[in-house]
């Protein structure tokens, strides 16, 4: 994942911040408990296809 992507890129939902997990290839927004998945190095910003963390899952 290109730095100066993740510089940019913000939540589709809130604008907040989002954290880039490279292991499971996802961008995380905390505020909104979401994981955007990302393919080919490019990700996935629709809040439709995005990952429900659930509570008990720490991010």
């Amino acid at each position: 994942m290109d730095p100066k992507l993740l510089e940019i890129l913000v939540c589709p939902l809130c604008k907040g911040p989002l954290v880039f997990k490279k292991i499971e290839q996802e961008l995380i927004c905390k505020a909104d408990r979401l994981a955007f998945q990302v393919k080919d190095d490019i990700p996935v910003m629709l809040a439709e296809e995005a990952r429900k963390i659930p509570p008990e899952e720490e991010i």
